[in-house]
């Protein structure tokens, strides 16, 4: 995430090929080759499957596949660490300021993955269960990649008062689902908020889909972007929960994302204004499904998926950053998490702000 879940395994996930874990660099999945990969930027990730790690590059608007022969029993839960720069830092001897990135989990190992900013450099780490920090060569690494046509220019844009560099959000989230690769974020041209799918590891035949939504906290249809997302079955339709900005809550048919036409998702919840959401994971406990949001401002929050598949649309505006539609509570207990991922299917692991001190923790489900 996202952001993101960019922190999701997809309930119905169809496998790649399998890939052989050893010492030194050996043939992966198919499509994939040997090279070197020098990220640019510091983007959402997700692992597909056998290893292989989803790594997004916003300002070069390129997704990587990295195959990371990181195989094994799943752990049941992440170290802890107190100061997750600092150890960082300590154990790779680095020098400069660690900036924490991105963060998903192997679900076939249990080893976290982050991505660290030191001055210009970004770099991929990787976490054991047991505590053990290590950098991710990327000098020859097996890898595939797929540049996004039409990313917007990368240059810096004042408007009212405001810079914003677009290219920053060409990747919001990416996921894997049903064998292939979700993308969101912005294009450039008149309709900017999508949603790519993509072949696995990669193909030219992508399809692109242009996307709105009805923003219930500002009363009217935006091409809003989609800043994190769930895909997962509802009702036994492949769908996304698609997470804004000042916060709509939106389903979107996967198969209506054909490229066809703009798209409008339904609207399904309000979680109240002046918020962006950050990551999201779904996980069943006592015969409940349930979605769990982190968020920049308005904490972890719970959300019911009763009845989700049959809620129509919000089309009245929500003043006063009020709520709407889908259940949710908020989970006190989670306060300062900021990225997060599931672990397996009672807890997940999350970078925790502590008073300005980001810890490296193992929660669990509520």
């Amino acid at each position: 995430m996202s952001a993101v879940s960019r922190f999701f395994h997809a309930l119905s996930v169809s496998c790649v090929a399998g890939l052989l874990a050893a010492s030194t660099l050996i043939a992966g999945p198919s499509g994939l080759t040997p090279g070197p990969v020098e990220l640019q930027s510091v983007g959402p990730m997700a692992f597909a499957s056998s290893g292989v790690l989803l790594v997004a590059d916003p300002k070069a608007a390129t997704i990587y596949a990295l195959a990371t022969e990181d195989s094994g029993s799943a752990q049941d839960a992440a170290p802890q660490i107190d100061n997750l720069p600092a150890a960082i830092q300590s154990s790779l001897n680095l020098d400069g300021k660690v900036e924490l990135g991105e963060l998903a989990v192997n679900p076939d190992s249990g080893n976290s993955y982050l991505t660290i900013k030191v001055g210009d450099q970004v770099q991929l780490v990787r976490i054991s269960g047991a505590g053990e920090i290590s950098q991710v060569n990327l000098d020859k690494v097996m890898h595939a990649k797929k540049v996004l046509p039409n990313p917007p220019e990368d240059k810096e844009v004042s408007r009212r008062g405001r810079t914003r560099n677009a290219r920053n959000e060409s990747i919001t989230d990416l996921a894997f689902f049903d064998g292939k690769v979700l993308v969101s974020g912005l294009a450039a041209g008149d309709a900017p908020s999508r949603v790519i799918e993509m072949p696995f590891p990669f193909a030219e035949n992508s399809v692109m889909t242009s996307v709105e939504i009805f923003h219930a906290a500002h009363g009217r249809v935006e091409d809003a972007t989609i800043q994190t997302f769930l895909p997962m079955n509802v009702d036994g339709q492949p769908s996304l929960l698609a997470g804004f900005t000042c916060t709509p809550l939106v389903r979107f048919p996967v198969n209506a994302l054909d490229g066809s036409e703009k798209v409008r998702g339904t609207t399904v919840a309000e979680l109240g204004n002046r918020n962006t959401p950050l990551d999201m994971l779904v996980y069943e406990k006592d015969g409940k499904t349930s979605i769990l949001m982190s968020n920049n401002n308005r904490g972890v929050m719970k959300i019911s998926t009763d009845d989700i598949g049959e809620r129509e649309s919000l089309t009245e505006k929500v003043d006063n950053g009020g709520t709407a539609g889908q259940a949710f509570e908020t989970v006190v207990a989670l306060e300062g998490v900021q990225q997060m991922d599931k672990l397996n299917d009672s807890h997940a692991v999350a970078i925790i702000d502590q008073n300005g001190t980001f810890s490296l923790r193992t929660i669990e489900l509520p």
